[in-house]
């Protein structure tokens, strides 16, 4: 259970950074008042009508929504002054030493099976541990 919310919490938090650096834009197309086409990622289409240089005598419209993704998760290691950059690889450096690894042990019978016991020896022998 405990393993199941973790992997929900860390995908949930893939996807709100994915969609927080994510920008797209709303491209919309109106006659009068009137919304003919909306559009996501392209260019709306229009309703037919030749678009002329004077304002005034035009119905139609465009309009364009953009959205703006956060471009700040980038951290480079160069924006830190040297003392900054000291400290980091320093803490680095001796917290990865901290943890020694474990000698590899090495079990030589570990692919032979024990003999089978016909009989218990100890009591065939009389033979107890006081």
């Amino acid at each position: 259970m405990k393993k199941a919310f973790q992997h929900i919490i860390s995908l949930s938090m893939a996807f709100m950074v994915m969609l927080s650096t994510m920008s797209f834009t709303v491209d919309k197309h109106f006659c009068g008042s009137h919304l003919v086409d909306k559009a996501v990622f392209s260019k709306a289409k229009t309703c037919g009508m030749q678009m002329s240089a004077d304002a005034e005598t035009h119905c139609c419209t465009n309009e364009k929504v953009e959205v703006e993704g956060q471009d700040e998760l980038k951290i480079s290691f160069d924006s830190f002054d040297f003392d900054q950059q000291l400290f980091i690889t320093t803490f680095t450096y001796s917290y990865l030493n901290l943890f020694e690894s474990l000698p590899k042990q090495i079990i030589p019978f570990k692919d032979y099976s024990p003999p089978l016991l016909v009989s218990d020896i100890q009591l065939e022998d009389q033979v107890f541990l006081i």
